[in-house]
């Protein structure tokens, strides 16, 4: 397996593939902003929005290959305010339902944070559906939860679910 940034260079190769994984993780319900319904229109589209956000700086943008085939991918939205330049969040990381319980999250993840370090970005958080297997990676990662909204997003199939909310401290920055 091996995990790298995904910048605009090399996005217009990665295009498809992306595409692919979106229709795959919300057509196996993960619950990330779309519903069953989610056409390869909308799914290009969210993807050249994403590439637009890397290029203006405001987010990275990692993928995973294993067997030479686009499996993961993560994203980390950099906060921009002035005083919030040590947080950052992630946000949709998602691997093919094919390649499940290999270890690529993590990995993903594990990379996530070691930029955020480099970055001196040292509170990571996010979000994710409540109850879902997600919240037992999240938890195996040393991420903290501190609740969550009712009825906060609707998942794939139309329901309605409450969200979880995570967050992991790398460092603590000085006080003073």
């Amino acid at each position: 397996m091996q995990v790298s940034l995904l910048g605009s260079r090399q996005f217009d190769g990665a295009r498809g593939a992306l595409i692919e994984l979106l229709l795959d993780s919300v057509s196996h319900g993960a619950s990330i902003g779309f519903l069953d319904d989610l056409t390869q229109a909308e799914a290009a589209a969210y993807w050249d929005g994403v590439t637009a956000s890397v290029m203006r700086g405001e987010r990275i943008l990692w993928s995973a290959e294993h067997q030479g085939q686009l499996v993961g991918t993560v994203q980390l939205e950099l906060c921009r305010r002035k005083n919030g330049v040590n947080r950052a969040e992630i946000q949709k990381l998602l691997v093919h339902s094919g390649a499940r319980r290999l270890g690529i999250a993590s990995a993903l993840m594990q990379e996530v944070e070691q930029h955020a370090r480099s970055l001196q970005r040292g509170l990571l958080y996010l979000d994710t559906e409540a109850g879902s297997p997600a919240e037992a990676l999240y938890q195996a990662l040393g991420y903290t939860t501190i609740g969550g909204l009712p009825d906060y997003a609707c998942s794939p199939d139309g329901t309605w679910t409450a969200n979880a909310i995570y967050y992991k401290t790398l460092f603590l920055r000085s006080t003073q």
